[in-house]
């Protein structure tokens, strides 16, 4: 079972082109899986039936994991199931009978835009770790990209003459950037003054740590939370706060909803109309403050 689940692995790996990071996941959730059905089953993954996988569900749900960390977990165990289905190493797939649990909706966390314009202009550029820090962030904030895309840029995905970054998103599909005059500028100072001084002479990554090799995506949240912590702004942010600041900001300045599509590298339009409820969200709160009959 163990060189079907490597199989599986690496037919996502090739013909999905999925990233490092989901392929750890799917293979940690079916791990955990695997592990549930010998113990307490003694089949093997081949002989699961709907009622077996509905029980590992409220096993999960009994251990306090959340509806999106169970669904994940039931997305993970379609894919594999539709593997096995799809090349014929069982006749039935037991997942499809199985109901996705119910998410509660949740917006995002955001800054408004005086609290992104007091974090960014609050980071001290003297250093040149600084530099690198203001680089980060202004771009993080001017693109929207994603924590694992800013991490695998390399120098030469930047282009500051026409004024864009080439990133790599979901399933390594390509898209093009465009970067604001402030982030185009703290790159233009960090890639100058500050990277010769950090990377190491062979290293290609835009962003490097103090030991001048590629910066992590803990790396970043690491920084990211001392800023916070100076700025004294009291919510909870990560990288992914600055991506949702971004495509709200944009809807809020009168932005078209595909073109913030395009931007954040959503295959689905229904994936962006989230950062429409944040702004009618913002929409009422103002209401609710200034209308007299409110």
């Amino acid at each position: 079972m163990e060189k079907l689940v490597d199989r599986y692995l690496q037919y996502l790996r090739v013909q999905r082109n999925l990233s490092e990071n989901t392929l750890k996941a799917y293979q940690r959730d079916l791990a955990a899986f695997s592990d549930f059905v010998r113990q307490y089953w003694e089949r093997q993954l081949t002989e699961v039936d709907r009622h077996l996988i509905r029980d590992y569900l409220a096993v999960l749900h009994r251990k306090g994991c959340k509806a999106a960390s169970i669904a994940q977990n039931l997305a993970a165990l379609r894919s594999f199931y539709g593997y096995l289905k799809r090349f014929g190493h069982i006749e039935t797939d037991p997942t499809q009978a199985v109901r996705i649990p119910k998410q509660g909706k949740h917006l995002p966390q955001i800054l408004s835009v005086d609290e992104a314009d007091l974090l960014l202009s609050s980071i001290d550029t003297s250093t040149h770790l600084g530099m690198r820090d203001r680089a980060i962030f202004e771009l993080l904030y001017a693109t929207g990209i994603r924590l694992s895309e800013l991490v695998g840029l390399d120098v030469d995905g930047v282009d500051l003459d026409m004024g864009f970054v080439r990133v790599y998103g979901k399933g390594r599909k390509e898209r093009i950037v465009p970067i604001g005059e402030y982030a185009a500028d703290a790159l233009r100072i960090y890639l100058a003054q500050a990277r010769p001084r950090l990377c190491k002479p062979d290293e290609t990554a835009l962003f490097v740590n103090h030991r001048g090799e590629r910066l992590s995506q803990r790396g970043v949240q690491y920084l990211l939370d001392k800023r916070i912590q100076q700025c004294a702004i009291a919510k909870q942010v990560s990288p992914h706060s600055l991506r949702h600041s971004f495509a709200t900001h944009l809807l809020d300045a009168g932005a078209d909803l595909r073109v913030v599509q395009e931007l954040l590298g959503h295959v689905n339009l229904s994936t962006t109309q989230i950062y429409t409820r944040i702004s009618q969200s913002k929409l009422k709160s103002v209401y609710n403050r200034a209308h007299p009959r409110a």
